[in-house]
């Protein structure tokens, strides 16, 4: 079960750099059920999410380059590529980490931040830092496989 929420972003955080991020490459095969490919860094996934906005099922499978490859053509509209920064967001916050995304290509210029949550409650307690803007967790066109057919 994935449980998350994604927030617009106000500012970036000082020395974005120096956070762990790299470069992600998706595509979506079927937006319903969403059935998305990815290749992050050397790592290629097949990822079953389900219906929801703030929870929903979400299965991943590892693939092989070849696959990944395979599988590319047959993906129907645009293929996303961002890079993903990993920012602990503090002692405040526990273990939570926001997972900001800078994206290029169609959408440079766009930039969101996801946080995952352990349960349906932390979600909703959950106060953002400064630096995010508007919680867009409940519009779906700040979702990937949106994205992917505009």
């Amino acid at each position: 079960m994935e449980i998350e929420r994604k927030f617009l972003i106000r500012e970036f955080p000082p020395d974005l750099e120096s956070f762990p991020h790299l470069l992600i490459e998706q595509a979506y095969l079927c937006v319903s059920p969403v059935i998305r490919i990815r290749r992050q860094g050397e790592e290629y996934i097949l990822t079953y999410k389900g219906s929801g906005m703030l929870a929903r099922e979400e299965y991943n499978l590892p693939l092989n380059e070849e696959a990944y490859h395979h599988l590319l053509p047959k993906a129907d509209g645009n293929i996303i590529t961002k890079t993903r920064y990993r920012i602990p967001l503090g002692a405040d916050y526990g273990s939570l980490t926001a997972e900001l995304d800078v994206f290029e290509g169609k959408f440079r210029g766009m930039t969101l931040a996801e946080v995952e949550f352990p349960s349906q409650e932390a979600a909703e307690s959950f106060t953002p830092p400064d630096w995010f803007g508007e919680d867009v967790t409940f519009s779906e066109k700040y979702h990937n496989s949106w994205l992917s057919r505009q």
